[in-house]
């Protein structure tokens, strides 16, 4: 059964500030839980019903946290979702701890991406694209905002990540830096090294003046129609694709 301290801890877990001081987060929905469950996160919690036990059955048996049975009006309750049918899940916050990018391999870097919804999407196209490390400067979005790791779809489980300055880190690595500029060299005509990390920027006012500075190659997407600009996200998945193109 659902105690009424579990049940008001993980509904804390919604705002920043509590996801903090408990070093937890929570996910919800079958699709990020079994992937939270197969990945090296910690779970302490599991909060189920019968639909998620039957097609998981030897999963939840082996939960080596705390399982709960429950229904689905307490399990909507418990959540940020307005439906949810199968599961929700609590696990620890892995430690912020710095990473580094070989030569050979890509990362993405976020220079105060705020909206989670843009993050979450992000993490899902540097999955997609086998981009496994994305470096995020402090003002981003929180990566345990129950709307990123939604928007994420699973991927959030595979992904490496690193908050922190993102000037002293660039300060520190030998590869080739491509910023996302307006005014910058058409990504169709521009020859993507084997390894270096891709830079995109607020979705607003774009890469920092102080980050400019750091940019090896200033890249754009050309605009054959109208439109004012892309979505961040949106233009994060075209970079990828390119880079991908001109290294296969």
């Amino acid at each position: 059964m659902l105690s009424k301290n579990t049940l008001k801890f993980i509904k804390s877990l919604q705002q920043k500030k509590f996801r903090k001081i408990e070093g937890s987060f929570f996910v919800e929905g079958s699709k990020n839980v079994t992937e939270l469950l197969n990945s090296d996160f910690i779970s302490t919690h599991l909060l189920f019903t019968d639909k998620f036990y039957s097609g998981n059955q030897a999963m939840v048996d082996n939960f080596p946290g705390q399982a709960i049975h429950v229904t689905q009006k307490v399990l909507e309750s418990a959540g940020a979702f307005k439906s949810n049918d199968s599961a929700l899940a609590v696990a620890k916050i892995k430690e912020n701890i710095e990473i580094s990018v070989k030569d050979n391999e890509w990362a993405i870097a976020l220079d105060d991406v705020r909206d989670p919804g843009n993050l979450g999407t992000i993490i899902r196209i540097a999955d997609w694209y086998g981009i496994q490390k994305i470096i995020l400067s402090e003002e981003s979005a929180d990566f345990y905002n129950p709307k990123v790791l939604q928007a994420s779809m699973g991927s959030f489980s595979r992904i490496k990540f690193f908050y922190t300055d993102l000037s002293i880190f660039f300060s520190k690595t030998q590869l080739p830096i491509y910023g996302a500029f307006l005014n910058g060299s058409s990504i169709y005509n521009t020859p993507f090294d084997k390894g270096g990390i891709l830079l995109v920027g607020n979705e607003s006012k774009g890469i920092s003046t102080e980050l400019e500075k750091s940019v090896h190659h200033k890249i754009t997407i050309p605009r054959f129609g109208h439109a004012e600009s892309l979505n961040v996200a949106i233009a994060t998945a075209v970079f990828c694709d390119n880079i991908k193109r001109s290294n296969s």
